[in-house]
């Protein structure tokens, strides 16, 4: 009988445990701090592509080295397993590849891995943006190469002093 009760009680407990965890999750706090590293996220990104429109091969290490480093702590919610795995081999392909810009200061090498950067970080576009930004995936007619950007007009991260202007809005989220 004591063993029945002494199960019974670490199975209430660790009910109760799951419960109160569970609440944890969901407070107005957690859920500010998790639009606050969207945001971050985003706003680093946007700093990386901007870098390489000004030619700022220096800038481009420092805003690679702050993607990467906003990128660890993220977590992803209100996924399957399947598309939580997927999205996590994506954040660390972009995270290796934002440490890759960060170890090189050569603009053109930079706005390679960029290429590469930008079609991986689209995949996982919608669960890095805040819930009150909107994101255009942009793209060079001339050489399908695109970028994300938090306005529509068009600035070309890969050839800004030739064609700054060109490309196109292909999507937005």
């Amino acid at each position: 009988m004591k063993k029945l009760l002494v199960i019974a009680f670490i199975f209430i407990s660790g009910f109760t445990q799951a419960q109160v965890t569970s609440k944890e999750e969901v407070t107005p706090e957690l859920v500010q701090k998790r639009e606050e590293q969207k945001k971050e996220i985003t706003a680093n990104y946007l700093a990386l592509k901007n870098s390489l429109i000004t030619s700022d091969s220096l800038s481009v290490v420092k805003n690679a080295e702050a993607l990467k480093n906003s990128l660890k702590n993220f977590k992803f919610k209100k996924l399957t397993l399947d598309q939580m795995n997927a999205a996590t081999t994506t954040r660390k392909a972009i995270s290796d590849l934002a440490a890759e810009m960060a170890a090189t200061k050569n603009i053109n090498k930079q706005r390679k891995i960029f290429e590469t950067l930008s079609v991986k970080y689209w995949d996982v576009a919608s669960k890095f943006k805040a819930a009150d930004a909107t994101l255009y995936l942009q793209a060079c007619p001339m050489t399908g190469a695109v970028w994300t950007s938090d306005s529509k007009e068009i600035k070309n991260p890969y050839y800004p002093k030739n064609m700054l202007t060109c490309g196109e809005v292909k999507a937005s989220l």
